[in-house]
């Protein structure tokens, strides 16, 4: 019944602090900003190279090719993720610092956890609210920017199923760094050192598996490339279908590890109530 109360009570606390605070709402304006803003660059780009064709013509330069190719869904779509999993995930993991060790640093814990407040009931909302919001934002994210980018282009070359295993991917991505961030930061209490790192590995990790030729299927750290493969497949099959979401639930049960991991870090931790105080 106490662990009950209490993490009703974690859940309203942490919902107060993601809405009121805005958040919630800066991060989900820079997720579906990089959404729409990204076809509607590529249709700018497009028409202003169309329009400048005859000069660079004249300096020898074809770019009708070039336009074709931008001018697409997949083109518009990709980067869009891209955008999504790097800038959007550094404004998301930078603006959960507070959730993930900030709080334990300004030691606004410590009376909560003297009081008796359980590790699980600290930990638990946190695991809900924000990689769900990550992840929703993420999946919502790739559907708009399909939908923007259908209707500025023509060659609707993506199709809509593809999408969806896309934006799945995507918004698992994002949750997954989001659990990540948590673990780091609740178990150390340096939310900025978690964020650094997990940014770090969000950027650099996809490159070397890529670079390495290694498979991205039930590669966590690959989601983005296989978002990527989907959006320029044709028609899925079934094999590449059950490959998707078998890297997807693969994540969700690393995402379940890394709460154990930080409620056993959690456990662990005495708490220090001294402060700054200097011992006599």
């Amino acid at each position: 019944m106490i662990i009950k109360m209490q993490t009703k009570a974690s859940f309203k606390k942490e919902a107060l602090s993601y809405f009121r605070t805005g958040r919630f709402f800066i991060i989900a304006a820079a997720i579906i900003g990089l959404a729409i803003f990204m076809p509607l660059m590529i249709a700018g780009l497009t028409t202003f190279m169309d329009a400048a064709s005859d000069i660079y013509y004249d300096m020898g330069v074809d770019v009708t090719g070039m336009t074709g190719f931008l001018a697409t869904n997949s083109a518009a779509l990709t980067q869009s993720a891209v955008n999504i999993t790097q800038i959007g995930l550094l404004v998301l993991l930078i603006l959960l610092n507070r959730s993930a060790g900030g709080e334990q640093k300004k030691r606004t814990v410590i009376i909560p956890k003297s009081s008796g407040l359980r590790s699980f009931s600290y930990l638990f909302p946190k695991y809900v609210i924000y990689p769900i919001s990550a992840f929703a934002l993420g999946f919502i994210g790739m559907l708009t920017s399909y939908g923007i980018s259908s209707l500025l282009f023509d060659a609707n070359d993506v199709l809509f199923q593809n999408l969806v295993f896309a934006a799945l991917l995507i918004g698992t991505a994002l949750a997954l760094y989001v659990c990540l961030h948590l673990t780091l930061g609740t178990a150390t209490g340096q939310a900025g050192l978690s964020a650094t790192l997990c940014i770090i590995a969000a950027f650099l990790l996809p490159v070397v598996f890529s670079a390495a030729g290694g498979g991205v299927v039930f590669n966590p750290f690959g989601m983005d490339l296989l978002a990527f493969s989907a959006i320029a497949s044709e028609a899925l099959t079934v094999s590449q279908v059950l490959d998707i979401v078998y890297t997807i639930l693969f994540a969700l049960g690393i995402m379940v590890v890394t709460f154990l991991v930080a409620l056993f870090a959690q456990n662990a931790k005495r708490i220090d109530n001294s402060g700054d105080e200097k011992e006599l």
